[in-house]
């Protein structure tokens, strides 16, 4: 029988991944990519990774255990773009109808 030498992996810890997907965020759009005037938006965050949207772009950054970042840069789905269009069909039907109920009950007269 023969015995082999493995090395033991540590994979890091998810503060450690954490503070690595901050920094390979950082350098890919800057420091103020969370800022409310930038519009990024946060779709997942969990501590090995991140998926953050810009209109018609994700762009997801993953930690392996290891501590090498992974960045992949894919257009929006057809799921997300199709549930953009629902949510704006929904909020233009909620406010005619805001204003149909407004109307009958005589509000604008």
């Amino acid at each position: 029988m023969q015995q082999e030498n493995h090395e033991e992996i540590e994979p890091i810890a998810a503060d450690d991944a954490r503070a690595i997907l901050e920094e390979a965020i950082r350098e890919r759009l800057g420091d103020d990519w969370r800022d409310e005037s930038n519009p990024w938006v946060v779709t997942h965050d969990a501590d090995y990774l991140i998926r953050i949207s810009k209109e018609n772009t994700n762009l997801n950054f993953q930690v392996d255990l290891m501590g090498e970042v992974n960045i992949t840069e894919t257009e929006a789905s057809l799921v997300q773009s199709s549930g953009r269009l629902i949510a704006w069909m929904l909020l233009i039907a909620s406010l005619a109808v805001a204003f149909l109920l407004a109307e009958i009950a005589g509000v604008f007269n």
